[in-house]
């Protein structure tokens, strides 16, 4: 059976395990505060889901989740991820996070910091411009009129293509925005972020984003 590794046990996280548990995978889930922090998550979770070092979870990992803050993605272990699959969910608060000048001046975007602390991953943007609260339940099926879309990007074909697959088990279109370099598209304050679109809606407030 397929294990995923999450690091990032809050909103999102807590959540797409939950979603993952539900579909049949095995969840090692991690934070920054040890394992013994979520043994009410791991309560709810049920008996496919463990709590984790960060490290732990990495290394159990076949693919993985990142959803931190971006103070956080330069302690991202490189080495347990190196080969593998990272979904990359994080959004760029500087009121929480603090001022990154890199992502302030627009010279990057969050998901290439994250590929470049983990150089030997497969990096790709997913889940950053939902709300937690409605991962879960404003999927549906396939063919469905009005469908929810949601962006992915990645360096990686492969990657870019299980993401695909995964937005579509949880009930959501796709539209690849192409590159981590374009991911900003999706990113916190522009017309794509939070907001409830089908994937002809997604592809014209991709096209509307300006930095």
């Amino acid at each position: 059976m397929t294990t995923v590794g999450i690091i990032g046990a809050g909103h999102i996280g807590g959540t797409l395990a939950q979603g993952l548990v539900a579909r049949g995978y095995d969840v090692v889930i991690a934070n920054s505060r040890g394992p013994a922090t979520l043994a009410d998550l791991i309560g709810q979770l049920g008996g496919k889901a463990r709590a984790a070092t960060v490290a732990e979870a990495a290394a159990a990992a076949d693919w993985a989740i990142v959803t931190v803050p971006m103070t956080a993605v330069g302690d991202l272990p490189a080495v347990q991820l190196a080969g593998k699959i990272v979904l990359d969910t994080c959004n760029y608060y500087w009121e929480r996070d603090g001022h990154i000048a890199a992502l302030d001046d627009k010279q990057t975007t969050t998901s290439q910091l994250v590929q470049r602390q983990l150089p030997d991953a497969k990096v790709a943007k997913a889940f950053n411009h939902i709300m937690s609260t409605t991962i879960l339940t404003d999927g549906s099926p396939a063919g469905t009129a009005n469908r929810r879309a949601l962006a992915t990007a990645s360096d990686h074909d492969d990657a870019a293509a299980f993401v695909t697959s995964l937005y579509d088990d949880f009930g959501y279109d796709t539209v690849n925005i192409g590159p981590l370099a374009e991911s900003w598209r999706v990113e916190r304050d522009q017309p794509a972020y939070v907001t409830r679109q089908n994937a002809d809606e997604l592809r014209a407030n991709l096209a509307r984003a300006a930095r």
